[in-house]
């Protein structure tokens, strides 16, 4: 019976053998693929590869709360916002579904919130009282050259009457001097009254300076004859007699071109206690991809974006005061490319990157340099390389931010160029004569690279397209860590999931780092398949957290001065190595000008750690803070929320 049975079995084996061997004859790759798939997976989850190099996880939200999210940020709750609005999507922007979300990701639920308005391509900041501010978003979306029907663009809209402002509807008509074509204006539209000229030499007035007003009209017949070609004069039907002489129309030419994303002028505080949106004044300008940066007063400076028209707003911002939710004029003009990467720095000047994520003249507002807001003067900054391939850019303060170094990573070329840039590039800014110099390069060419600080002095980057918006299936499925001590840069665990536009990444209080969004133009390598927006979150562990034990933060007070002490409990006083308080991140487009890490001064006494805060209240601007401490390994705290003032 033995020898039977045993015979059976070699048999078995045999055939077995066999049938393995002809399926590596018929199918050879296939089940090498499997071999090489179940090995990768055996690697990045061994404990030594993931605290030499991290790891990544996908977490999926029930199908009911997903959306396309464009914009994220980390709410003094710890909680993240996610805003889509109407996501990049014209059927949910005609349905006027515009979504926003709240996500707790330690309990891992989730909420959805009223959204009051289309937020996409919105932008916002933290403000110091714990709210965030969101300004602009979209009043209609682009139409290709060969979608739109009806011949549309800029009118001027006059108004000499010295004694009173006009108001016009929407369905006003004009009726061109020359060409006799019919035109209607689109929107609400206010005309300032008259400006009287007074001669100081005479004592008398002179004449009037007309108010004037940007309006979108659009053909009131579609077809291609009633295109202009030249500038006209344009009677508002409806007015007579001294009202139709002082108020009238300009145009030049309109035409079935393209018809660019038009902004709204709408903003709102959101209160991450309450979870709502809160009405403010609007804008005084409509704006479609702004920077909203904080200023040293915690007053917030609203810059560049596309307008009403879908024009570059030309070069006029603005300042929000949270005292008093009104929007004021800063003095004199500046155009910058839309999303420009602009942070205050510890003089009280900005700092501009020259990275950008989108539209302008590729020769307007593009040179990186330093802008004293006050006097409206620009001082250009040398050495940038690849200076033309700086849209899509991405760029961070490098920690701590007393050095004020700051890297431009990757970018790409003007519009939807195939070209890209493998270059970092570190400028520091508290030199005598500041410029540009490379750091270590990219392994490709990266658009949309993301970038977090790390509460160990180092800076994540990762994703990106090598191509406009992932085109050629060009996703970068790498990561790095880029060591602002040392200059160096490795490469560490791959994301499971491309990232390139309409994607971000935040840094929460635990140490982790969320990445949401993209937005591939194809979804395959010959550009034939439109591309799905990613709605997959994906959180990556840093090594940091794979090493034995780490630092505890516990108690203390919740609102600390500015210049002043703070104490907190800890069991590993003797261990810690460092202090920071980081910024949380408002983060969209490549363009994060919130987040910073900051050095703190602190001494340990027993099971207690203090920290004092700097002094600077351009480096330290009033509102909440993530504190983190560090071992001498590199393993940071859990991080506690500090209210500075």
């Amino acid at each position: 019976m033995k020898d039977r049975a045993g015979h059976r079995r070699a048999r078995r084996l045999a055939i077995g053998g066999a049938v393995v061997l002809a399926l590596a004859g018929m199918n050879g790759p296939w089940l090498y693929r499997f071999g090489t798939e179940q090995y990768h997976q055996y690697k990045i989850n061994r404990p030594e590869y993931k605290a030499a190099n991290g790891h990544w996880q996908i977490v999926e939200f029930p199908k009911k709360y997903r959306q396309n999210t464009i914009h994220a940020a980390l709410l003094h709750t710890g909680k993240v916002l996610l805003i889509a609005g109407s996501g990049n999507d014209q059927d949910n922007f005609d349905d006027k579904k515009f979504d926003t979300r709240v996500w707790d990701p330690v309990k891992q639920t989730i909420k959805r919130v009223p959204t009051p308005a289309d937020l996409f391509c919105t932008g916002h900041t933290q403000l110091s009282n714990g709210r965030l501010l969101i300004a602009g978003g979209t009043k209609r979306y682009e139409k290709l050259k060969g979608d739109v029907t009806k011949a549309g663009g800029l009118m001027i809209i006059h108004n000499e009457n010295p004694d009173k402002k006009v108001e016009l509807r929407p369905g006003t008509r004009f009726v061109g001097k020359e060409n006799g074509r019919t035109f209607v204006l689109k929107d609400d539209v206010e005309i300032k009254k008259a400006t009287k000229t007074f001669d100081p030499d005479t004592g008398k007035f002179t004449g009037n300076k007309p108010g004037l007003a940007r309006a979108y009209v659009e053909a009131e017949r579609s077809g291609k004859r009633y295109e202009t070609g030249t500038e006209d004069n344009y009677r508002i039907v409806g007015l007579k007699g001294a009202d139709a002489r002082n108020t009238y129309g300009i145009a030049q030419k309109l035409a079935l071109d393209k018809k660019d994303f038009q902004g709204i002028r709408d903003a709102y505080e959101f209160d991450p206690v309450a979870e709502r949106y809160i009405k403010v004044d609007p804008m005084n300008e409509a704006r479609w991809y702004p920077t909203l940066t904080t200023l040293t007063d915690g007053t917030v400076l609203s810059l560049s974006g596309l307008d009403e028209i879908g024009q570059l707003v030309p070069g006029k911002n603005e300042v929000y005061d949270p005292a008093t939710r009104k929007w004021t004029y800063t003095k004199g003009v500046r155009q910058f490319p839309t999303y420009p990467a602009i942070s205050l720095m510890q003089n009280g000047k900005l700092f501009y990157s020259g990275a950008n994520a989108g539209y302008g003249p590729d020769d307007v507002g593009r040179q990186p340099g330093v802008w004293d807001l006050r006097t409206n003067k620009f001082t250009k900054i040398p050495g940038m390389s690849d200076g033309k391939l700086l849209e899509t850019a991405g760029t961070v303060l490098l920690p701590p931010a007393q050095k004020e170094k700051y890297m431009v990573i990757g970018g790409g070329g003007v519009g939807e160029s195939e070209r890209s840039s493998r270059r970092t590039r570190i400028v520091d800014l508290l030199d005598d004569s500041p410029r540009f110099v490379d750091g270590p390069r990219l392994d490709k060419g990266t658009r949309y690279p993301q970038s977090s600080i790390l509460p160990d002095d180092t800076v994540l980057i990762s994703g990106g397209s090598q191509d406009y918006r992932g085109r050629g299936d060009s996703n970068i499925l790498q990561s790095r860590i880029y060591d602002a001590r040392t200059g160096t840069m490795r490469r560490v665990a791959d994301p499971l999931v491309g990232r390139n536009y309409h994607s971000g990444s935040i840094l929460l209080p635990d140490g982790r780092v969320v990445f949401f969004g993209s937005d591939s133009l194809y979804a395959d390598k010959a550009n034939t398949k439109p591309g799905e927006f990613e709605q997959r979150v994906e959180i990556y562990t840093p090594p940091y957290l794979y090493r034995k034990g780490r630092p505890t933060l516990s108690g203390g007070p919740k609102t600390v001065t500015r210049g002043g002490k703070a104490t907190f409990g800890t069991r590993h006083a003797s261990s810690i190595k460092s202090a920071r308080l980081i910024r949380p991140s408002a983060s969209t487009h490549v363009t994060d000008v919130d987040q910073k890490s900051i050095a703190v001064d602190f001494t340990t006494s027993g099971d207690s750690v203090t920290v004092t805060v700097p002094k600077n209240r351009n480096l330290v601007q009033s509102g909440w803070y993530m504190l983190f401490v560090t071992d001498a390994t590199g393993t940071p705290s859990k991080a506690r929320w500090v209210k500075v003032r």
